[in-house]
C-alpha cells in the first residue's frame, strides 16, 4: 500500500481562541475555511511550551522541553533526538522544509533532506535567558511593547519579505514534486512566521477590518499589581512600565493582527491551489507554534499558560479522519506519533521516551483519557512553571509562585482562581497528584540553569575572534537549473512539464 503524501502548513503565534470551530466567522480567511469544512478541528489544542524553539522542538520530536532540552529560544535542538522528519525519511519519504523551525544549533536539518529557505532567527545563543540574573532585560532580543505602540500598515517588511518566499519556494517545491522525478511518498513542511509581532499588515489586508468588532480584547488590563507573579514578571520583561498603551494603539495592534491571518490565508490558499492543480493528494495539517494574548488582561504575544498564548489552532485533513469538532483536549507533541500513525510508519524504537499520542483515534470519535501537559523555563521566568489540561480543568505550579486551577467552563477567561478555594480541594489534590507523578520541580530547574550557564560560557566564547555562524545557507546549483549546454533541450522540456502532453 503506498504511503500518503503529507502537507504541513505552520504558522507562528496564532491565537487559538480564534479557532473555536476552524477560523471565527468573522475572520477573512475563506481559504482556511475551506481547508477546516473538510478537516478533523481540534477545538482545545496546546502548545508543549508558549515560546518559539521550544514549542517547535516538541512539536517535531512529540517530547516535552523537559526531555529535549529546548527550555528557551537559544537552547540547542540535539541531533540525537528524532523528529517526525527523521521518521518519515527512514520510512521512504522526501522530506522538505520551506520557512520557519527556529533550530539552535549546527543542526539546522533535524531530519530534513532539504531546506528550500533560511530561518527568520538566529541559531547561536546569543538569545540564553539568565535565572542567576532575575529581572535583567536584556534588551537588543527581549520583547518590548514597541510592537504595540508601533503597530500599523506597510507594504514590505523583515517578515513580510520572509513570508512571500516561503510561500514562493513552496509552490516551486510543489510543482517540481509534480513532475514525477521522484517516486518517493513525499512530507512538505510550509512553515510562515506570521501573525506574529511586529503588528504591521499589507492595506489590502488591513482595509478588510476596517468595521471589525473585536479590536479591543474581551479583558482589558488589569492593575499590575492585580496580575499574578508570571504575569508581573512577563510584563516587566516586556518593558511595559516605559511605554503608554493606549486603546488606539491596542485597536492598530489587533486589526494588523487579523489583517495578517489573511495574510496567511492567501498565502496557504496559494499552497493548495497549486497541489490541486498538480493533481496531488496530500494530508494537510494546519498549526501554530503558541498563541499571542493580544491585550487581554493587558499581556501580549506568550510566555504564558493563559489560553490566548497556550492555545493554538489544528486542523487535519486526512483520510481515516472524520470532519468534525473534537473538544477534548490535545497537544503539539501529538502531531509527530499522529504523523507517523496516518504514514503507517512505527515509532516503537523510540515511544517508550515519547509524551504524546496518536490523534488519529480521536478523529474516529475515540475518547481522549490523558491530561495534555504543558512546561515554560524561558524569559520572563524565573524558575521552571508547569501545567496541566483536562476536562474542564487547567492546573499551573511554580516552585516560586501560588497554585493556579481554573474551570475552563465556568471562567473561560480564567478570572477566578480556585486553587484557594475549600470546596475545590479534592480536585487540586489530584492534580497535584498527577503533577508530582510527573515533574521533579527542583531537577527540573537545576537542568535549566545547568543549560543556561553552560550556553553563556561557549556564546561568549565563539563571539571571540573568527565567527562561524550556524545560520542554516540555502544553495541552488545553478548549473543544474533550467537549460544548460551538458543537457539535451528535449529532454528537459520534457521532463520538466507537467501535465505532459496535453
Amino acid at each position: 500500500m503506498s504511503k500518503p503524501n503529507i502537507l504541513i502548513l505552520m504558522v507562528d503565534q496564532l491565537n487559538g481562541t480564534l479557532f473555536p470551530d476552524g477560523p471565527a466567522d468573522w475572520l477573512h480567511a475563506p481559504n482556511l475555511k475551506a481547508l477546516a469544512a473538510r478537516s478533523t478541528r481540534f477545538a482545545n489544542s496546546y502548545t508543549a511550551s508558549p515560546l518559539c524553539a521550544p514549542g517547535r522542538a516538541s512539536f517535531m520530536s512529540g517530547q516535552l522541553p523537559s526531555r529535549t532540552g529546548v527550555y528557551d529560544n537559544a537552547a540547542e535542538f540535539a541531533s540525537s533526538i528524532p523528529t517526525y522528519a527523521h521518521h518519515l525519511r527512514r520510512a521512504g519519504y522526501y522530506t522538505a522544509l520551506s520557512g520557519k523551525m527556529h533550530f539552535v544549533g549546527p543542526d539546522q536539518l533535524h531530519g530534513f533532506e532539504q531546506r528550500l529557505t533560511t530561518d527568520i532567527y538566529p541559531a547561536d545563543f546569543g538569545w540564553t535567558p539568565d535565572y542567576r540574573k532575575p529581572g535583567e532585560r536584556i534588551d537588543w532580543w527581549y520583547h518590548n511593547m514597541g510592537s504595540v505602540t508601533g503597530a500599523g500598515v506597510a507594504e514590505i517588511t523583515n517578515q513580510m519579505e520572509y513570508d512571500d518566499a516561503v510561500a514562493f519556494e513552496a509552490e516551486q517545491k510543489l510543482y517540481d514534486l509534480s513532475r514525477g522525478h521522484d517516486d518517493r511518498p513525499w512530507c512538505l513542511t510550509v512553515s510562515f512566521t506570521h501573525p506574529h509581532d511586529p503588528y504591521v499588515a499589507r492595506k489590502r489586508f488591513w482595509d478588510l477590518y476596517a468595521d471589525c468588532e473585536h479590536l479591543m480584547p474581551e479583558v482589558g488590563a488589569l492593575p499590575y499589581d492585580d496580575q499574578d507573579p508570571h504575569s508581573q514578571r512577563i510584563l516587566d520583561a516586556n518593558d511595559r512600565e516605559n511605554f503608554e498603551i493606549s486603546d488606539e494603539d491596542i485597536r492598530r495592534s489587533r486589526r494588523a493582527y487579523f489583517a495578517n491571518i489573511s495574510y496567511l490565508d492567501e498565502k496557504i490558499g496559494g499552497v493548495l491551489d497549486v497541489l490541486e492543480r498538480t493533481r496531488q493528494e496530500a494530508i494537510v495539517i494546519f498549526v501554530s507554534d503558541h498563541g499571542d494574548m493580544l491585550g487581554e488582561r493587558g499581556l501580549w504575544f506568550k510566555m504564558t499558560f493563559f489560553e490566548g498564548s497556550a492555545r493554538v489552532p489544528l486542523m487535519i485533513s486526512a483520510p481515516g479522519m472524520e470532519a468534525g469538532l473534537v473538544e477534548a483536549p490535545v497537544s503539539t507533541i501529538d502531531l509527530c506519533p499522529t504523523l507517523c500513525d496516518l504514514a503507517g510508519v512505527s515509532m516503537a524504537d523510540v515511544m517508550p521516551w515519547t509524551d504524546g499520542e496518536s490523534l488519529v483515534p480521536l478523529g474516529q470519535g475515540v475518547n481522549r483519557v490523558n491530561p495534555v501537559a504543558m512546561e515554560y523555563a524561558a524569559e520572563a521566568s524565573y524558575s521552571p512553571l508547569i501545567a496541566l489540561r483536562e476536562g474542564r480543568w487547567k492546573y499551573t505550579n511554580c516552585a516560586i509562585d501560588p497554585e493556579q486551577l481554573f474551570d475552563m467552563q465556568a471562567d473561560p477567561p480564567e478570572l477566578k482562581n480556585l486553587a484557594e478555594d475549600p470546596a475545590h480541594a479534592a480536585t487540586l489534590e489530584q492534580f497535584r497528584v498527577l503533577a508530582a507523578a510527573r515533574w521533579d520541580l527542583e531537577a527540573f530547574d537545576a537542568d535549566v540553569r545547568e543549560s543556561q550557564a553552560r550556553r553563556w560560557v561557549i556564546y561568549e566564547s565563539l563571539r571571540n575572534g573568527a565567527y562561524y555562524p550556524w545560520d542554516f545557507q540555502p544553495l541552488r546549483d545553478a548549473s543544474n537549473r533550467y537549460m544548460r549546454n551538458h543537457m539535451d533541450l528535449n529532454v528537459v522540456e520534457e521532463n520538466q512539464r507537467f501535465p505532459r502532453g496535453e
